[in-house]
């Protein structure tokens, strides 16, 4: 036999490269390999990188620093399914790092991933896809990014993954996205509530828990809500509180319970199911407090029903939720809070929390947390609202202080109800002065200038509430607290604009407080909202006409009517007919003005000057009204017509006795006394008017400029006064009182006037002597010798205010005005009971003084019109 060959091997091609192996220690090295060509390459560095990066976080930032993301992420698309599905596993470890997702979301490479969620991927990469999408949603704008490329869709398709870690990625990417409301405003389209319920049933607690609180969040929205109780979702929300081992569940089930319960229908369904007894044994027998707290929210939301309120009164809720306000949890305590703040619409609830509750609330006032605080006041704020003695209950609970301190809340909410609480509370008189006493107006300022409407209006409600007493509205005023109410009358919210109106009213009860709101601007305000039919309303009405008569002058001047109730006093002024809208001067800057042509000033005024100079009488009232004194003739001029008025000796005045109703009565008797000196007295005078000019100088020139301005007296109205004081007020009989007055304004000016001598009646150039003998368009009513309609009928009105006459004073127009007063009948005088309403006469001043005209007569009808 032959000896057998060896066959040589053939040597490989010249133009093949041949294998390599390479082992690499440098992550570097192997980023480098990403951008190779060869499949295997690829997969193998993949792989390498993943197992690199799921080391630690420092991993995850060196790959980012050596360029790995961009080159993988263009591996997602690769035609490789074992090069894709690695380069998916990175992504999923990688987007747990801020800087990754941060590059991701510029690289849009959502697309991407979301295309690897698709049915026939593997399962591998249906679980690294959605654990990349999982943690890129916990971000709003890869959140906008994954619903805009409709990754919602097969997300909710992989809850029925057989994987548990699927389902566990896609469900919590899920409830990151329903965070957003157009993300939530989808799920029901889709279809989501069936697979999410589904979830219940898996092995794997984390995945129950992240759809319960899936449907936490959904059940907002009133169509998910539907959908889950379409789907007998409460009854698996049930059982889950009926199994003990799942306690770990039951706090995130009571808050899916308390969302639905806001839904009548689930409502019934739960209370049909028994489900309500067993949030009241939750509420009990919890010893965890954010089971308390979720059950206590579920029992609020369910309360709002009155057949649940009934309900939950009778299995004695009330005991339950005030245990629950001693918890230690903050969120419990305001949880109870709000429960008991809708309980209490229930009159037997509200009844029993006067006995045990309003302590624990009040102490719950004190508290650091200010949401507490919060809670506790608008349940005190719905407790003490039409029940008095709740009211009563918190104060003496030591409530108002807490109450007040609270008006400095940061929170809107907590100042709101304690503003609530107050004026609850100030709705009685012995409460309202122990309010008052602890500072409350000054406390109000604050929430007076509160930019949250809500607060403005409470605030101005609690100041109509407490300012009912001059005390109060001092203290009101001197804190500043006018200024930002009467802003508040500029509001758009009609409630804020009716409860500042309300406020406006109530401190409009004096003189002093009204003429300080109406030099703030109040009236003008309360005018322009009346005057427009949707922002006026009843309250804005009353305070302008409330306001109107405490500055009488402006309210004649605008409605030209004052009643018999409107008492005209010193300093009150007839400036005229206005226009809503004009200017209304006061009185000091008319008295300032030079004269001219425009209608004459009346002035009443039966004050002297104030403060006159130690060592002579006053003389020099008249002589410009205020104005320096520019020549020696009018301060002359002036001297001598106060000689001829008559100012008495202190001693003289004195021993006249007070007859009127106010102390110039007596005053003005010296002067009619003066006024008759014997003319070898009147000598005497003259030759000391040099003397008392130059003294008078010297004090015009010194000490006028530091003398607090008043109004020109006028000693011939203050005779008037004393004398009407002394000869009508006597006479028993009103009818025969105001023929006497009437006859008495008659002859002061000027008498009786036949109606065919009216026109020749020279009453125009005696007001025009007087407003230059003056300087000033203002003319005190009692130096007017020659007046007509308006000017005695405004003396008349004066003069009957004085005595106790009750007249109106009425505007008519052409210079015309008049007097109306009410009489009984002569055959009703002596008849007790069903007496018909008095008779309105009008006063005739001029033709016939004394005469009493019918007020619907044809002669009352010339008297005002012809």
């Amino acid at each position: 036999m032959g000896k057998k060959i060896k066959k040589e091997a053939e040597p490989p091609p010249k133009d093949v490269f041949d294998p390599l192996t390479i082992e690499s220690k440098k992550v570097a090295t192997v980023v480098l390999m990403l951008n190779s060509p060869e499949e295997e390459i690829l997969a193998k560095a993949c792989e390498a990188i993943y197992k690199f990066a799921l080391k630690g976080e420092e991993n995850k930032t060196t790959l980012l620093e050596l360029g790995a993301v961009e080159p993988l992420t263009k591996l997602l698309t690769h035609e490789d399914k074992i090069v894709r599905r690695n380069a998916t596993m990175i992504f999923g470890i990688m987007a747990s790092n801020n800087d990754v997702k941060k590059l991701l979301r510029e690289l849009d490479v959502m697309n991407s991933v979301i295309a690897q969620l698709a049915p026939e991927e593997e399962v591998v990469i249906h679980e690294f896809a959605s654990l990349c999408l999982a943690n890129m949603s916990a971000e709003y704008t890869s959140k906008v990014q994954i619903f805009e490329h409709g990754g919602l869709e097969p997300l909710i398709r992989l809850l029925s993954s057989p994987d548990p870690d699927v389902k566990k990625n896609s469900i919590e990417c899920i409830y990151n996205l329903v965070q957003d409301f157009k993300c939530r405003a989808t799920l029901p389209e889709l279809n989501a509530i069936p697979p999410i319920l589904e979830l219940f049933k898996s092995e794997y607690p984390i995945i129950q828990l992240l759809a319960l609180k899936t449907l936490g969040v959904i059940t907002n929205d009133k169509e998910s809500r539907a959908m889950l109780r379409d789907n007998q979702g409460m009854d698996h929300l049930i059982k889950i509180l009926e199994a003990k081992e799942l306690n770990d569940l039951h706090i995130e089930a009571l808050s899916v319970i308390a969302n639905c319960l806001e839904d009548m229908d689930t409502m019934v369904q739960i209370q049909q199911t028994g489900g309500l007894k067993k949030l009241l044994v939750f509420a009990e027998n919890s010893t965890i407090p954010d089971i308390q707290k979720n059950a206590a929210k579920a029992i609020t939301k369910a309360a709002y029903e009155p057949e649940n309120r009934k309900f939950f009164h009778e299995q004695e809720v009330e005991k339950c939720l005030v245990t629950l306000l001693g918890s230690e949890s903050d969120g419990t305590k305001i949880a109870a809070s709000q429960a008991i703040s809708v309980m209490c619409e229930n009159s037997a609830s509200k009844e029993f929390f006067n006995h045990q509750g309003i302590p624990q609330l009040v102490q719950l006032l004190k508290s650091d947390n200010e949401e507490v605080r919060e809670a506790a006041a608008l349940a005190l704020a719905n407790l003490t609202t039409c029940n008095p003695i709740n009211a009563n209950a918190a104060a003496e609970a030591d409530g108002i202080d807490p109450l007040v301190n609270i008006l400095s809340s940061k929170r809107d909410g907590a100042v709101a109800n304690a503003a609530t609480v107050l004026t609850n509370m100030a709705m009685q008189e012995a409460l309202r002065g122990s309010i008052q006493s602890h500072d409350i107006m000054h406390a109000l300022i604050g929430p007076l200038h509160s930019a949250n409407m809500v607060v403005q209006s409470k605030a101005a409600l609690t100041i109509a509430a407490t300012a009912c007493d001059a005390e109060a509205r001092t203290e009101l005023r001197n804190s500043g607290g006018l200024e930002p109410l009467i802003e508040l009358l500029r509001s758009k919210n009609d409630e804020v604009r009716r409860h500042a109106s309300w406020a406006v009213m109530v401190c409009a009860g004096d003189e002093l407080m009204a003429a300080e709101l109406c030099r703030l601007g109040a009236l003008e305000i309360l005018e322009e909202i009346n005057l427009s039919v949707t922002r006026k309303n009843k309250f804005s009405e009353v305070a302008y006409n409330k306001l109107l008569n405490n500055h009488l002058s402006l309210k004649y001047s605008q409605t030209g009517y004052l009643s018999s109730s409107n008492i005209i006093s010193d300093g009150f002024y007839d400036y005229g007919r206005i226009n809503p809208g004009t200017k209304f001067w006061p009185l000091k800057d008319l008295c300032l003005q030079e004269p001219n042509d425009l209608r004459t000033i009346l002035l009443v005024n039966s004050k002297s000057d104030v403060s006159p100079p130690p060592s002579t009488e006053d003389k020099s009232s008249e002589v410009g009204y205020g104005r320096s004194i520019s020549s020696s003739s009018s301060l002359r001029r002036a001297s001598k017509e106060k000689a001829s008025a008559g100012f008495g000796s202190p001693t003289e005045e004195k021993s006249e006795p007070a007859s009127g109703r106010n102390t110039a009565v007596s005053k003005s008797a010296t002067k009619e006394k003066g006024s008759r000196k014997s003319k070898g007295k009147k000598e005497e005078e003259k030759q000391k008017e040099e003397e008392e000019v130059t003294v008078v100088l010297k004090w015009a020139g010194e000490g006028n400029q530091d003398k607090e301005w008043s109004p020109p007296a006028d000693p011939d109205f203050c005779a008037y006064v004393y004398e009407v004081t002394k000869s009508i007020l006597p006479i028993t009989d009103i009818r025969e009182q105001i023929e006497a007055l009437a006859k008495y304004v008659a002859e002061k000016m000027g008498g009786k006037i036949p109606k065919d001598k009216l026109q020749d009646f020279s009453w125009e150039l005696h007001i025009s002597e007087l407003k230059f003998q003056l300087k000033s368009n203002v003319v005190p009513i009692g130096q007017i010798k020659k007046g007509i309609f308006y000017h005695r009928a405004l003396l008349f009105k004066a003069l009957a205010d004085r005595i106790g006459i009750g007249c109106s004073l009425v505007r008519g127009e052409y210079g015309r005005a008049w007097n109306e007063v009410k009489l009984m009948n002569e055959s009703q005088k002596g008849v007790i009971g069903g007496l018909p309403p008095p008779e309105e006469y009008i006063v005739d001043l001029m033709f016939h003084p004394g005469a009493l005209m019918k007020l619907k007569s044809k002669e009352a009808d010339r008297y005002r019109f012809l």
